[in-house]
């Protein structure tokens, strides 16, 4: 074993999570490589060091520069506003040091577009954040379809509904406040994510993208409520795909349904330990979708726990993707989402926002 110093930029919601990732994956999967919490980022100086204290870092700063030069620094993890990851990713990249960023990657098509060649030419690990698909049932559900087991794909239906923004009467905040923040911006980019990993590649598509509170308390909103996304992909399959903040009732709705020749899945990430199939081969008196129960049979799940049924939750995800970048940086080989893959979900939103001002299907290729 040997140790490998992280440090994490951002130290709220997201910085949190990847802060207990670190600290744990050693434990849960015997990595061979072990980290240490050396150095957390925030926006002061006072709320760096009582990130420090909380999540056990050995040092703290406010300056990401002084960061991602401190030679104890072998990899970082980027958790801040999409603004700033372009320029903390390329600085930390042309130092030789593998990359870790949360969706979505960078503000634009611009930025991650240039966050893909940077990557390219360090030739280190670099990662994005899209842990909602490495759950074990959904990491199942790829092997499933990979494997043949529901047949020829004609159909994909996906969500990412939530109702955070439900009450017209919520504040207006940061949230509220340009595209990169919106629906299209926050939420999409994890079912359209889901998408490409379950289906592959999308060739087209067809969008609209509203505000329905165009006004809330203290402000004038800028960024989108919900969207809709009808898609080609490029196996031949049709799909569409819905993202909203304003879906009242919905608290974690990342779902998603896949209809085969031969079957059928379906899965919500409000029962994220379960996974639905349907097998057209099952006797007629048996024929439905079954109820499968994830356990240690299914990718990922025995080293947090031994017992079927009893489940895994959000911070396992993010364990797992930590795990993924730790042997990223072991191995030498790319591991699933690079930054090459970020770009192409951001691909499909460009296209998406394009559809939707042009009110026309536009090919993802020519973005």
């Amino acid at each position: 074993m040997s140790e490998i110093g992280i440090g994490i930029l951002g130290g709220g919601y997201m910085g949190k999570a990847h802060s207990v990732a670190m600290a744990s994956v050693g434990a849960v999967f015997n990595t061979t490589l072990r980290p240490r919490l050396e150095m957390i980022c925030a926006s002061s100086s006072d709320s760096a060091e009582r990130y420090r204290r909380a999540y056990g870092f050995a040092r703290a700063t406010d300056d990401w520069q002084t960061l991602v030069n401190d030679p104890l620094i072998d990899a970082v993890v980027i958790a801040t506003p999409q603004e700033l990851h372009r320029q903390i990713a390329e600085a930390a990249l042309a130092l030789g040091k593998p990359v870790f960023c949360e969706k979505p990657l960078g503000a634009s098509l611009e930025d991650s577009a240039a966050m893909v060649t940077a990557a390219r030419d360090s030739g280190v690990a670099n990662m994005v954040g899209f842990n909602y698909i490495r759950t074990p049932a959904s990491q199942y559900a790829r092997a499933l379809i990979a494997g043949g087991e529901i047949g020829e794909i004609t159909w994909f239906r996906g969500e990412h509904t939530e109702d955070f923004y439900a009450d017209p009467q919520a504040p207006a905040t940061w949230r509220t406040s340009g595209m990169a923040n919106g629906t299209m911006g926050d939420l999409a980019p994890h079912m359209i994510n889901g998408a490409l990993a379950l289906m592959g590649p999308i060739a087209r598509v067809m969008a609209e993208v509203e505000t329905v509170h165009k006004n809330r308390p203290g402000g004038k909103v800028t960024n989108d409520d919900h969207a809709q996304m009808m898609v080609r992909f490029e196996n031949g399959a049709m799909g569409a795909m819905y993202f909203s903040r304003i879906a009242t009732g919905r608290k974690m709705g990342y779902a998603y349904e896949i209809t085969g020749t031969k079957g059928a899945i379906r899965f919500d990430q409000e029962d994220q330990n379960a996974l639905w199939l349907y097998r057209m081969a099952d006797p007629d008196a048996e024929r439905g979708f079954r109820k499968i129960l994830t356990g240690p049979a299914h990718p990922d799940y025995e080293p947090f726990c031994q017992g079927p049924g009893h489940g895994t939750g959000y911070q396992d995800q993010i364990i797992i993707e930590a795990r993924d970048f730790l042997r990223a940086i072991e191995t030498g080989e790319a591991v699933w989402p690079t930054f090459r893959d970020g770009h192409e979900v951001n691909r499909v939103i460009a296209a998406g926002l394009g559809s939707a001002r042009d009110q026309a299907w536009k090919n993802i290729n020519d973005y």
